[in-house]
């Protein structure tokens, strides 16, 4: 399993979702994602390092590129952080269109935050809300850059 979010986390780095020097995400993070221990969490940091695509400083966290490349402090709010990951599994296909995404409910219970992260999400285009229903993916050709840019509600 480990192999597999590393394998994951790989494809953001090669996609530049995660750039150098920019914090990869923290071992609660990953558990609550991908739902793993923290020892598999922990090891996909090792896997990551191995392949010398990240180093760890200690007490910071994990970072994309090698030692020495400047780091950037995680300052985004931690809504913006889970926003950005749901439009990652959006844009690689995990979160498929008009498919609902996990639930403001369930992301209170991962991470504590969610309505301000699904609202980034809508302001993105990525997804729409339909009341007392949830919320769902937008179809690809709503998405910000797409040919013939529609509403997507």
């Amino acid at each position: 399993m480990y192999r597999q979010i590393a394998d994951c986390l790989r494809d953001r780095i090669a996609e530049g979702v995660l750039r150098p020097g920019d914090a990869v995400p923290s071992e609660a993070m990953l558990e609550a994602e991908f739902g793993v221990a923290r020892a598999t969490a922990r090891r996909v940091a090792q896997q990551l390092r191995d392949w010398g695509l990240v180093h760890t400083v200690q007490g910071e966290g994990t970072f994309v590129g090698e030692p020495g490349v400047p780091r950037k402090r995680r300052k985004a709010p931690l809504y913006d952080v889970i926003a950005g990951e749901l439009a990652q599994r959006i844009r690689n296909g995990e979160l498929r269109p008009n498919r609902p995404i996990p639930s403001e409910k369930e992301l209170m219970r991962r991470f504590g935050v969610a309505r301000e992260a699904v609202a980034r999400l809508r302001e993105q285009g990525l997804v729409f809300t339909v009341a007392y229903r949830g919320s769902y993916v937008a179809s690809r050709d709503s998405w910000p850059g797409a040919a013939g840019e529609g509403s997507g509600s």
